[in-house]
């Protein structure tokens, strides 16, 4: 969420006239990491996850589960309780750590090290993930619990929502009909922030998620539990005046947003190149993965007839003037942005051969043309010239004032203040100034799953996927606008079984790169009937770890551009994708991942393990199981209390969380969600 300084933050016009002082340091700060590092190569593969959690505490005897707003308590308990385990260890890189987010009652937790190459390393993830649940349940209330949900269901509905109560009037910083301020973390970076995005949109956030209509949801249906006629603050009348939508879940804060829980993973690259690569060829697997792990159907208290976050976090942050949004004439100096702070990729910035940025790079992308030439001139290639000042035409949002000169030759502060307020699906990360940390890349689509299972599940594929896109050379371009096309069909009711995506027809860069056993293994059956993987012929080179450092074949001969781009992908059902396309081809990720695995040496209990994982996502894919989205919608309206008007009840809620707290920890088989075989196993702390 950004650096968390000890200082005075600015609001909005006191940090104007700083904006083009942080741009001009940031890029100075860059080219200094640029001068330094540009030619650093060997970094091994380093990796990690970010999982997300909401402290909710029960009232059982009112049947309501609420948020806690404990978060600097709680984080100061975990703090304690992580340096007593280092000490006695000896050994501060073994013990997870905990970080504060957006909200009061959100915790964020990482590995205490970074994950290596070791097949062992992949296989702790869950583990892992599940001593750092167990750490943070063990040192909270009798009646709280940590929950992975990425939306808690009722975040601004009527009533009692958060523990300790409090009045959404004196929301300061939001002006927010729903959200009072004592749900943002106190630090002063997240209500500046807040403050600060309402100040330079020139209004308040407007969310609007399309209801879902059930058989006796009243049409058209105009919430009632918006208060119209507030007259609070100056932003009050926007509602009905047009921020409010008929048949939508109009929300009007950033902390709907961010106070969403995600699944993120971080990846080191072996050099600059490789990290490029990695980030391109990750882009249009990001809407993908956003279908996949779909679990935010409930917001403020109503079902959405979509499954997922990312709208809702894109409009949350999105301080673009009416200027920049085109509505109205644009000032002398200005952008038109076509895009929130928050939202997809917008160009692909690989130099290697197989990228065509004139045919993939095909939305509108304003650049900074004075930052972009002084990269050019300083000798930054145009692609990542062209991303940078992409990024750059935004201003810095929270700027303290302590921070405001600094020595650009050992600082990044002024980068990141921009860098870091860029929230895309994929994020390309410099290393950090004084620091051991190479070139990386972020993946950041993924909603945060209800189980520790399936977060180590999507971690491990997604690890695994990327070595095979290493691997074999893939060549996964499509242009940025359908991957944009496929980002909004992502988050639409079920599109895991009702939507068709985008994606490209050959994925070998020549005939001849492809393993001998693509042609002859059966598309759309990467394991037998059996659930045992196939086996992969023709890959030579066993290894005994994830590999980094993957040399480029130069470009083949046969690799003349003969197709036009729109011949190059077409529309697939997502178990196409994933498992491959009859009459084709093209093998599907799961076999890409399974020749892969193919080329290591693993001991056969660790690739059962592995399958297992890979198993849950299959599933997932075909639709055997459920998304977490489905899975939530559905208990809902089989709730003996729901009425079928779309309204998420208190108590509905209350029994729902109680729910996945039981799945959770296996008390309770879920068999639409989550594989029979499995049960959670909760590690002693």
């Amino acid at each position: 969420m950004g650096l968390l300084y000890l200082g005075t933050p600015l609001t909005w016009d006191e940090t104007k006239p700083y904006a083009d002082h942080v741009r001009t340091h940031g890029i100075t700060q860059f080219l200094h990491i640029w001068d330094r590092l540009k030619d650093r190569h060997g970094d091994e593969l380093l990796w990690g996850d970010e999982v997300e959690y909401m402290v909710a505490a029960f009232d059982d005897q009112d049947k309501n589960a609420k948020l806690s707003l404990r978060q600097t308590e709680i984080l100061a308990k975990l703090q304690a309780i992580t340096d007593d385990i280092a000490d006695t260890r000896g050994d501060s890189q073994s013990v997870p750590t905990f970080h504060p987010e957006y909200g009061r009652f959100m915790l964020e937790s990482t590995p205490g090290a970074p994950y290596t190459g070791e097949i062992r390393d992949l296989l702790s993830v869950e583990s892992d993930m599940r001593h750092r649940r167990a750490l943070a349940r063990k040192h909270l209330k009798d009646n709280e619990i940590p929950f992975t949900m990425t939306s808690y269901p009722r975040l601004g509905a009527p009533g009692v929502f958060t523990e300790p109560h409090y009045d959404p009037e004196d929301a300061e910083s939001s002006h927010s009909f729903f959200l009072p301020e004592e749900i943002t973390n106190p630090h002063a970076r997240f209500p500046t922030l807040t403050a600060n995005i309402r100040r330079r949109r020139g209004a308040k956030v407007a969310i609007n998620l399309p209801l879902f209509i059930d058989s006796r949801t009243p049409r058209p249906f105009v919430d009632p539990t918006i208060p119209w006629q507030r007259t609070l603050y100056p932003e009050d009348p926007e509602a009905k005046q047009g921020a409010a939508l008929i048949d939508h879940i109009y929300m009007d804060a950033m902390g709907f947003g961010m106070g969403c829980s995600c699944l993120q993973l971080t990846f080191q690259a072996c050099n600059i190149n490789e990290a490029r690569r990695l980030y391109d060829a990750l882009i249009p697997i990001a809407p993908l993965m956003l279908a996949l792990t779909a679990a935010s159907p409930l917001w403020r208290g109503y079902i959405a007839n979509v499954d997922c976050r990312w709208d809702v976090i894109s409009g949350c942050v999105d301080d673009r003037t009416e200027e920049e949004r085109g509505l109205k004439p644009l000032k002398e100096g200005r952008f038109k942005i076509p895009k929130s702070r928050y939202d997809s990729v917008s160009l692909y910035i690989s130099e290697y051969w197989m990228n065509r940025p004139k045919d993939y790079n095909d939305i509108d992308a304003p650049h900074d043309p004075a930052i972009f030439d002084r990269l050019r001139e300083h000798g930054v290639d145009e692609l990542l010239s062209r991303h940078i000042a992409h990024l750059f035409i935004r201003d810095p949002l929270v700027i303290f004032s302590e921070t405001i000169h600094q020595d650009d030759t050992v600082s990044t502060d002024h980068f990141e203040n921009i860098q870091s307020t860029n929230w895309q699906t994929l994020r390309f990360k410099p290393p950090p100034a004084g620091s051991s940390i190479g070139w990386r890349v972020e993946f950041r689509p993924m909603e945060v799953q209800l189980t520790d299972f399936e977060n180590a599940a999507f971690a491990c594929f997604i690890v695994l996927l990327s070595r095979a896109i290493l691997h074999f050379n893939l060549n996964l371009y499509i242009p940025i606008s359908k991957v944009d096309e496929n980002m909004a069909r992502a988050q639409t009711r079920d599109a895991v079984r009702a939507q068709r995506f985008y994606f490209r027809k050959e994925v070998f860069p020549s005939a001849s790169s492809a393993p001998s056993s693509c042609a002859s293994s059966t598309p759309g059956s990467p394991i037998s009937e059996h659930g045992n993987p196939i086996v992969v012929n023709g890959v030579n080179g066993k290894e005994k770890k994830l590999r980094n450092c993957f040399p480029l074949p130069p470009m083949p001969d046969d690799a003349v551009i003969a197709k036009t781009v729109a011949d190059e992908y077409e529309e697939m059902t997502m178990e196409e994708i994933m498992n491959g396309k009859t009459g084709t081809t093209f093998p599907g990720l799961l076999n890409l991942v399974y020749m892969y695995l193919d080329t290591l040496d693993i001991e056969p209990a660790a690739l059962a393990r592995i399958e297992d994982y890979l198993d849950l996502v299959r599933r997932r894919t075909d639709g055997r199981l459920q998304t977490a989205a489905s899975w939530i919608r559905e208990f809902v309206r089989s709730h003996p209390k729901y009425e079928f008007d779309s309204v998420v009840s208190k108590e509905v809620n209350h029994d729902l969380m109680v729910a996945i707290d039981e799945i959770e920890r296996g008390l309770r088989d879920a068999p639409d969600l989550l594989p029979a075989n499995h049960r959670a196993k909760s590690p002693k702390v």
